[in-house]
Formats: structure tokens, C-alpha cells, sequence
């Protein structure tokens, strides 16, 4: 690849990343993200942290790896790119009396010194950023030798993972970026972090719960950026074609029998030991 391609390649990348910050800000991701307190909980536990320790949660959202550290008394620094999520996670601290370092920063560059973390997070965050190789290198090294780094990441073919699918029938993906879903395969982690860590992976679910499956495809369209921003982008029958769809999918996925909405959706749990 020559100097031109590479720079015209930097340049949509990060234009790609502009829009997806606008995506992530608009509607209100907290209403769906404090529903997935759970796995920033079970995450802490899969990387055994410790109450000494200094952790950074990287596309910290609403901060549910953030509250999760902060409880079990380590030093928390969380971070993203979107303001206003980190405003929801200092008030769920502040509610919590948690002392949390808050700090927007983006994942592809991070603001720190080599090292400066004895544990890495990220619940559904950084799989998101467009730079999958840059974001990979940040983790590794920020994160001292002999910490560890632990996400959790949508699989390709659990309901998130299929969410993203459906809706990239619809509104076309951005060009030359890869699959977010991609970080939720252990082949995809052990070619990003595996030079820098050993990676251990396990399938893990989560499962929403709303109140009937209407109740889902509303909040998701009202509150989930990248969902509102899809419906945003088409009208008249498109619209109705997507959301006829994602009706279809969250049917498949459904095991509930009396009208709510039960919803598992698969992640992969990843803990990578820093070498």
C-alpha cells in the first residue's frame, strides 16, 4: 500500500469513526446498557481482580465494568469517546459514592503511558471502534506485562451479533471496515492480541428481558444508536421492510411463551494475559 492509499485510508477510517460517535451519542444508550450490568460484574470475576489494582475500562458506555471494578474497591479510570455516556457513569458513581476517574479518550488512542494498568476492560465497547489492529495495540499496551485484559464481545451468529447482520441488509456497512462481530471469534482475538497476550475465550449468554417483543423494537429503535440511526436513514416502505425483519429475528430468538420478551443473546468472555 502507497503513502496516498494509506492516508486516504486513514481519513475514511476516521470518518467512519465520526459517525459512529454521532450514532453513539444520539438516543440514550444508558437505558440499554445499565440492562447489561450483569456481564461487567461477571467479568470482574473471569479476570480475578483484586482490590490493589489500577484498571482502565476502554468504551466504557454508561460504565458497567466501571461500577463493577469500583465495588470490589480497585482504582478506576474509565473512558469513551462519548461525553455523555461518561456523564451517566459519574452519576451512577456519584449515587454509588464510588470514587471513578472519568476521562473521554478514544479507544484508538489512548492518553496513557506504556504500562500503566494492571487490568484492561471493555464490555461491548471497543469491538465498535473501526480500527481493529490500532484499538488491539492500545489494549496491549497500556496494559502491563503480567495484567490482564478482559472483554466481552458479541458472537457473529448470537442475537446481537444477527441484530448488526439484518440491519447491514438494509443500510449498507461502511467500506473496508471490518465486522465488529469479528472481536466476538477467537481466531479474530488471537490475531490481534495473541502476539502480546495468551487469549482465553469462553461462550457465555446474556439474556434481555422486555416486557413483549413490541417493548424490545421500541426501545432498541428509540434508545440504541446504531438501531435509531438505521430507521433514521430510511423511510416509507425500507423502514417498514426493517423493522418487518428485525420482528422476524427477535421471533427466532425469543423462548419466552406468555408474551414477554426473553431474549438470550451470545457473548464471548475473553481474558488475555499480558506477556
Amino acid at each position: 500500500m502507497n503513502c496516498l492509499s494509506m492516508a486516504s485510508n486513514a481519513s475514511d477510517l476516521a470518518a467512519v469513526k465520526g459517525r459512529q460517535q454521532a450514532a453513539w451519542g444520539s438516543g440514550d444508550y444508558a437505558v440499554v446498557g445499565v440492562t447489561l450490568q450483569i456481564v461487567g460484574e461477571t467479568l470482574c470475576e473471569a479476570v480475578d481482580l483484586r482490590s490493589s489494582q489500577r484498571v482502565l475500562d476502554v468504551a466504557a458506555g454508561n460504565g458497567n465494568a466501571t461500577l463493577a471494578a469500583a465495588r470490589r474497591f480497585a482504582e478506576v479510570v474509565s473512558t469513551d469517546y462519548v461525553g455523555s455516556l461518561l456523564d451517566r457513569g459519574r452519576e451512577r458513581a456519584a449515587a454509588e459514592r464510588l470514587p471513578v476517574t472519568f476521562k473521554q479518550a478514544d479507544a484508538e488512542s489512548l492518553p496513557f503511558p506504556d504500562a500503566s494498568f494492571d487490568v484492561v476492560l471493555s464490555t461491548f465497547g471497543v469491538m465498535f471502534a473501526p480500527d481493529q489492529p490500532k484499538v488491539a495495540h492500545e489494549l496491549l499496551r497500556v496494559c502491563r506485562p503480567g495484567g490482564k485484559i478482559g472483554l466481552a464481545n458479541w458472537t457473529p451468529e448470537g442475537f446481537i451479533g444477527r441484530l448488526f447482520k439484518t440491519i447491514g441488509k438494509h443500510v449498507a456497512p461502511p467500506a473496508g471496515v471490518k465486522s465488529p462481530a469479528l472481536w466476538g471469534t477467537k481466531d479474530h482475538l488471537e490475531a490481534l492480541l495473541g502476539e502480546g497476550s495468551d487469549v482465553v475465550a469462553t461462550e457465555r449468554r446474556f439474556t434481555f428481558r422486555y416486557r413483549s417483543p413490541a417493548h424490545f423494537l421500541d426501545v432498541f429503535r428509540t434508545y440504541y444508536g446504531p438501531v435509531l440511526k438505521a430507521f433514521a436513514a430510511l423511510e416509507g416502505p425500507a423502514r417498514v421492510a426493517l423493522e418487518r425483519d428485525l420482528v422476524v429475528l427477535v421471533e427466532e430468538f425469543n423462548v419466552a411463551r406468555d408474551g414477554t420478551a426473553v431474549i438470550p443473546s451470545a457473548y464471548l468472555e475473553v481474558v488475555a494475559n499480558r506477556r
